[in-house]
C-alpha cells in the first residue's frame, strides 16, 4: 500500500492534524512505514555536512528592503527611513534594524534575488514552504491529503523512511502552524499525499507561557512504566481477538500508538520540549517572548535529534505591514526576531551545532519597494530575501542581487524550490535522485530547483 492509495479522497480534519497522536506518528514502525513509500534512492549521500534544519518562517512577508537589502540611492517613496549599515564582511552593507546581526554576517549568505509567482498569504507561504505555486493564487485554502508536501514534511519523511528513532518528532512546529488568520492554514506544511502518519508535531502553545507544558509527553504521577507496558500488553492481547482491520484509518492509528507510547516510555521527549532545564540567563537571552523561546526550544529539538523544526515568528501574518511599515518594524517587530535569530546562532556556535543546523530565514514573499499612502508596503513575490547560516554552507556572502529599487531580480534569480534542493542537498541527499509518489502515482523529485552552488 503507498501514499496514493492510503489517501486519496480522504480529508483529514485540521483538528487531528494537530491532535498528539497525529504528530507523533509511528516512526519507530520502520517496516510498516516503508510500505507507505517509494523512492528511487536509498542513503543520504555522504557529502552532506548538515544534520537538522531550524526553519525562522515570518509568516506575513517582512520587507526586504528595510532588512537585508537597502536601497538608499533609490527615490523618498522606496528607500524608506533607513539606512545602511556596515557589517563584519568588507563591502556587505544591511538595514541599521539590524545591527547585532550586522556583526553575524560572516556567518550568514543572504539571497537577494528570490522570487515566485503568488502574491497571496497561504498561495506565498505555500510556494515559499514548497518550492511550487498552490494551484490558485489565495488565502482562502487550507491543507488537504492531495497536497503536496513542504521541504520540511519531505525531511521528516526522508528521516523515518531511513529509520529514524529520536525520542523526539523528527519534524516540530513552534508555537503556532503557518496560516492565515488562525482560520485558513498553510497547505503543504502537513503529511499531505505522504498521509497523516507524517504530519509534524505542532506545539500549539505558547513556550513563553509562566505555565507551559507539552500534554502527554510524560506518564501520569500515579502511573508507572511497569503498569503502563502491562496495559499495553493488556491492549495487545486484546486487538488479537478481534478481526483484523488492514485499511488507512487503522494503520495510521496503530503508528501513532505505537510511536505515543514509546515517546512517553522514553521520556526524552518530555525532557527536550521542558525549557525550564534552561537557566534564566540563557532563557533571557534568547528572550521572554514566544518567538525567542521557540527558537531555543528548536535549539533543544535538534539537539535531541530532530530533523526539522520551524519557528513561526508570529501567530497568523504578522509581518503584513500594508499600514505603518516602518513604525511596527522598529518597534514590535525586528527586535524580537533580531534577538532570537542572534541567540540562536551563537547557542549553536558554543555548541559546535552550527555546522550541523542549517537555518533558514524565510517569509512568504517581500514587500513592495513603493511605499503607500498608509506608511506601509504591499505584497511584493517578484523579489526579495532570504537569508541562511550554518550547516556547511559559505557564510559572508550575497548571492544574487535586486535593480536599484528592489523589484525584480537583476542578477542571479533564485526560486524556492532553489532553496530547498539546497537544503536537501546539505542534508546530503540528492533533490532529483530520490521521489515521492502524488496521490494519482506521479513520481515527484524532492525539489525541482538547482542547488546554490555558491554556498555548497
Amino acid at each position: 500500500m503507498n501514499a496514493a492509495e492510503v489517501q486519496a479522497g480522504e480529508e483529514v480534519p485540521v483538528s487531528a492534524r494537530r491532535s498528539f497522536l497525529g504528530a507523533m506518528c509511528g516512526s519507530s514502525l520502520g517496516a510498516l512505514l516503508t510500505n507507505w513509500t517509494q523512492t528511487t534512492s536509498a542513503e543520504p549521500a555522504a557529502s552532506g555536512k548538515a544534520r537538522s534544519v531550524i526553519l525562522i518562517f515570518n509568516c506575513g512577508g517582512p520587507s526586504h528592503i528595510d532588512l537585508w537589502d537597502p536601497k538608499p540611492s533609490g527615490p523618498d517613496n522606496v528607500r524608506g527611513p533607513y539606512r545602511p549599515i556596515d557589517t563584519n564582511v568588507p563591502g556587505i552593507q544591511i538595514s541599521e534594524l539590524l545591527p547585532r546581526l550586522a556583526q553575524r554576517m560572516d556567518r550568514l549568505a543572504i539571497l537577494r534575488s528570490v522570487h515566485h509567482t503568488q502574491s497571496s498569504h497561504n498561495a506565498g507561504m505555500h510556494y515559499s514552504t514548497v518550492g511550487q505555486p498552490y494551484r490558485i493564487d489565495s488565502t482562502l485554502i487550507n491543507p488537504s491529503p492531495v497536497d503536496h508536501p513542504s521541504f520540511g514534511t519531505l525531511v521528516g519523511w526522508l528521516a523515518q523512511r531511513d529509520g529514524y528513532s529520536g525520542s523526539v518528532p523528527p519534524y516540530v512546529i513552534t508555537p503556532y502552524p503557518h496560516c492565515d488568520s488562525t482560520v485558513y492554514l498553510t497547505p503543504g506544511q502537513f503529511g499531505g499525499c505522504l498521509g497523516v502518519p507524517f504530519d509534524p508535531f505542532v506545539l500549539d502553545a505558547d513556550p513563553n507561557a509562566a505555565n507551559f507544558r507539552v500534554r502527554n509527553l510524560s506518564l501520569e504521577a500515579s502511573m508507572t512504566a511497569g503498569r503502563f507496558q502491562e496495559r499495553l500488553a493488556l491492549l495487545g492481547a486484546i486487538d488479537k481477538e478481534g478481526l483484523p482491520i488492514r485499511n488507512a484509518e487503522s494503520i495510521a492509528h496503530d503508528a501513532f500508538h505505537a510511536r505515543a507510547a514509546s515517546m512517553v516510555l522514553t521520556g526524552g521527549a518530555s525532557r527536550a520540549f521542558d525549557l525550564s532545564q534552561e537557566s534564566n540567563a540563557t532563557r533571557d537571552k534568547y528572550g521572554r517572548h514566544s518567538w525567542g523561546q521557540s527558537h531555543l526550544l528548536a535549539r533543544r529539538l535538534v539537539e535531541a535529534g530532530s530533523r526539522f523544526v520551524t519557528t513561526v515568528n508570529g501567530r497568523s501574518i504578522i509581518w503584513d505591514t500594508h499600514k505603518d511599515n516602518f513604525g511596527r518594524m522598529e518597534k514590535t517587530l525586528v527586535p524580537p526576531m533580531e534577538q532570537g535569530f542572534v541567540a540562536l546562532l551563537d547557542d549553536l556556535e558554543e555548541r559546535r551545532l552550527l555546522d550541523s543546523t542549517l537555518v533558514v530565514w524565510l517569509g512568504d514573499f517581500g514587500r513592495t519597494p513603493i511605499i503607500n499612502k498608509d506608511a506601509g508596503r504591499d505584497h511584493w513575490p517578484q523579489c526579495y530575501s532570504a537569508v541562511l547560516a550554518g550547516g556547511g554552507l559559505k557564510g559572508g556572502i550575497v548571492v544574487g542581487s535586486s535593480d536599484k529599487i528592489g523589484a525584480v531580480p537583476h542578477t542571479r534569480p533564485i526560486s524556492p524550490a532553489d532553496i530547498h534542493a539546497t537544503v536537501f542537498t546539505s542534508l546530503g541527499y540528492d533533490p532529483h535522485g530520490i521521489q515521492f509518489r502524488m496521490v494519482d502515482g506521479r513520481p515527484m523529485p524532492l525539489s525541482s530547483g538547482t542547488p546554490i552552488r555558491e554556498l555548497l
